[in-house]
């Protein structure tokens, strides 16, 4: 149980660590850039306060002085902002991460929520959902399809359906998701008209009937995932316990007469169990990671196509937001990831 304790310690610190360095990164990468793009909102920001008062201009004869007047009020408010000192000095770097650890993000340059609020905080927690929703959805489906189908294929090598799941496995993952979707839009939205081409719902989040018209717009890029997906993960769970059947324990239970689906999806499986759980959790935190071609291709309204429409308009605190949210959900789903290992490998709860 000490020994549990101490690895899990440690793996916590190492994944803060990694969260400090991949902050520091990001801050690094889009810092210049972001202080020419906040300044230029702040000159946008007062110019726009000082033209929607049109009594401030009046009170000046001088065209000079007004716009001196202006260029103080610019100056007052990069000052107020700590924008006056270089982007990679120690002060604004631990200023900008202390602000992101606490989940400050600050405003959106261009971007803002469906109830039209600039704060990236709100904009994030709008999208996150549904992001979490669609991936977390389709990875547990795939993982249910994969472990039954591929523990069967792993008792019954060279048979049809041990043929037919790899021949699929190696099918399916040679499409690009992009690819697939484009297809599965045309087929079922367009040819039939099952489902919507675009997968966000035409009502306001407002409305009663919000939640099932998304889970009715979620159907086809779940499929999509889906019928992408299960595949491959049937092929893995089936290479996983292909070695674990050949096991001499395996072996004597067959001998002794214990029922042969027991033998598979309780036994075999069990032991097969920690190289699969953290290929789920390497999965789902993958799938949210990739989720920025499937949702922009999909329309989906989530974190993936906010990080598109971020990028293609340098919105850089919606860009920093959005890597922080999605780093930590990575992190946090390797950091259950080793939880699970430890429980299903007695080695890790020794510390051997």
């Amino acid at each position: 149980m000490l020994g549990l304790k101490r690895y899990l310690v440690t793996r916590g610190l190492t994944m803060f660590g990694v969260l400090l360095v991949t902050l520091l990164l990001t801050v690094a990468l889009v810092g210049s850039n972001m202080d020419t793009i906040l300044k230029q909102g702040i000159i946008f920001q007062v110019r726009s306060e000082i033209t929607d008062n049109p009594s401030i201009a009046k009170s000046f004869t001088n065209p000079e002085d007004f716009e001196a007047f202006v260029q103080q009020k610019i100056d007052e408010r990069i000052i107020a902002l700590g924008l006056d000192t270089p982007w990679y000095s120690p002060q604004r770097i631990g200023y900008t991460m202390f602000k992101i650890m606490i989940l400050d993000f600050g405003n959106a340059t261009f971007l803002t929520s469906d109830t039209g609020s600039p704060n990236v905080g709100d904009i994030l927690l709008e999208k996150l959902p549904k992001t979490v929703l669609l991936f977390t959805t389709a990875t547990i489906i795939i993982s249910i399809i994969g472990i039954l189908l591929g523990a069967a294929s792993s008792s019954k090598i060279g048979s049809k359906t041990d043929r037919l799941t790899s021949t699929f496995a190696v099918i399916s993952s040679s499409f690009p998701v992009w690819w697939i979707g484009m297809l599965m839009i045309f087929a079922f939205a367009f040819v039939y008209q099952i489902f919507p081409a675009r997968a966000t719902p035409d009502i306001e989040p407002s409305d009663p009937g919000y939640i099932l018209s998304l889970l009715y717009h979620m159907a086809l890029p779940l499929i999509t995932i889906v019928l992408i997906g299960f595949g491959s993960w049937a092929y893995l769970v089936r290479n996983f316990m292909v070695g674990v059947m050949q096991e001499d324990f395996i072996t004597a239970k067959r001998t002794i007469g214990i029922n042969k689906k027991k033998i598979i999806y309780k036994h075999a499986l069990k032991n097969a169990a920690p190289p699969i759980v953290t290929i789920l959790a390497l999965s789902l935190s993958g799938s949210l990671g990739g989720a920025i071609i499937t949702e922009a291709v999909f329309d989906w309204p989530g974190m993936g196509r906010l990080y598109f429409e971020a990028i293609s308009v340098m919105d850089l605190p919606v860009i920093i937001g959005s890597t922080y949210v999605l780093t930590v959900l990575f992190l946090i789903s390797i950091f259950i990831a080793d939880l699970l290992y430890g429980y299903f490998d007695p080695r890790v709860r020794t510390g051997l």
